[in-house]
């Protein structure tokens, strides 16, 4: 697991809140790629795109399509919000397939921080909104009148368990998919078996691939999910 360690850039002492890390500097070079393709890559806007604008445009109107169907035309006001968000964690779980490279999403604290900030931002902006009437998300007025008190209880620990969800998912799925592919690395030493490692890592990577945009997607969308559930919060 010492893939997953958090290390000072400079010297071997203790790590503050401000000492400079591999996490901090994996999370600036994500950044920076985000900006050299969403912002560099698009500062021409040719009538024919080339491949970065192509790119950046394909990913824009995928994350507008998906923050319109889920929230509705309410809900686009939050759109760049919404897009960094895909853009960091997207671009943070592929850099982190980058061999030597440090996956930042692979760590609690980056998750957790990520879905706290979407917990609250929804939960204050559904008060800002609605009021009282937002606790209209807790009473199922479909459910029969004897059932409601019991649903809301349900409803509401589901409710602050969205964070914890939100954040280990992402977390987990980058952690077991990198220490996996350190497992079968580990078998590569021994001849006879270095053949079906290899096999086993090339299949897994390319799987990891997979997963690191599958992992965006889901977080983004439940993000939207909780961003509707504040825009319309009766049942």
């Amino acid at each position: 697991m010492d893939q997953f360690i958090v290390s000072p850039l400079f010297g071997d002492g203790e790590v503050h809140w401000y000492t400079p890390t591999n996490v901090t500097l994996w999370m600036a070079i994500g950044v920076l790629c985000v900006v050299l393709l969403l912002v560099v890559g698009t500062r021409g806007r040719a009538v024919i795109p080339s491949r970065h604008q192509s790119l950046a445009e394909l990913t824009y109107g995928f994350v507008h399509k998906m923050v319109e169907d889920v929230t509705g035309k309410e809900g686009l006001k939050y759109f760049p919000y919404i897009m960094t968000l895909f853009m960091f964690i997207l671009v943070a779980n592929f850099l982190g397939l980058i061999p030597a490279a440090f996956t930042v999403t692979s760590h609690i604290a980056v998750t957790a921080v990520l879905a706290l900030a979407v917990f609250f931002g929804v939960t204050i902006l559904g008060f800002v909104l609605h009021g009282k009437k937002f606790l209209g998300l807790f009473w199922v007025t479909s459910a029969p009148l004897a059932l409601r008190p019991i649903l809301a209880v349900i409803e509401l620990i589901s409710y602050f368990v969205r964070p914890v969800s939100h954040s280990i998912r992402l977390a987990g799925n980058l952690m077991a998919g990198h220490a996996v592919i350190k497992v079968f690395a580990g078998f590569a030493v021994v001849a006879w078996v270095a053949p079906l490692s290899v096999l086993a890592i090339t299949a897994i990577y390319a799987l990891e691939l997979l997963v690191a945009f599958i992992q965006a997607y889901v977080f983004t969308i439940l993000t939207c999910i909780y961003l509707k559930d504040a825009l319309h919060p009766s049942h």
